[in-house]
């Protein structure tokens, strides 16, 4: 499986960082996580690290330095684990144009994987993490912030595989192996 990039993408509470995770912990693929950069930048700026500051900050550079700017910062470091004979695996891809923008550069070698969970899954999840716990109506509100000012759903559409995590960690699991395997040819 060497030489792969393989990108997660899906709205919040849908299962992205396990299924990232899982690939790096399971398949020994290097991550990169898109979200480093705006918490990078956060800090950086001796701002408080909070969702409005995240927010304001990812909108700042996408609207500075275009839609694919995570992507265009974070290649780099995708090179680097190429160049090292590793796979990668990007934890959150976001917008269309880091999508056709990395599918330019990485031509056949890139792949994403959408995951979806119902909306009251999503809800229940959000709501109980430790870290960063949102209401229904802020997980509702990013959603629409997401696809409308990030161009999130086009890459959900696209996506080369498509994961339901509407279950336990053992079935997530599970399609995640099915999907690396189908990624493996």
């Amino acid at each position: 499986m060497k030489g792969m990039v393989i990108a997660t993408v899906g709205l919040c509470g849908t299962g992205k960082s396990e299924t990232t995770e899982f690939i790096e912990r399971h398949y020994g693929f290097d991550t990169v996580y898109f979200g480093g950069r705006v918490l990078e930048e956060v800090r950086r700026r001796d701002l408080e690290v909070n969702k409005d500051n995240e927010r304001l900050v990812r909108e700042e550079l996408r609207r500075d330095s275009g839609m694919a700017v995570m992507a265009i910062l974070s290649l780099p470091k995708i090179h680097a684990s190429l160049a090292a004979d590793r796979s990668v695996v990007i934890d959150g891809l976001y917008s269309y144009a880091e999508y056709v923008y990395l599918k330019q550069e990485l031509g056949d070698q890139f792949s994403v994987v959408a995951i979806h969970a119902p909306k009251a899954l999503r809800y229940e999840r959000l709501g109980a993490r430790p870290v960063r716990p949102l209401s229904a109506q802020q997980v509702d509100e990013r959603d629409i912030a997401e696809i409308r000012n990030l161009e999130k759903s086009d890459p959900i559409v696209l996506a080369d595989h498509h994961l339901v995590n509407d279950a336990d960690l053992d079935h997530l699991r599970a399609q995640i192996k099915k999907v690396m395997e189908a990624a493996r040819r």
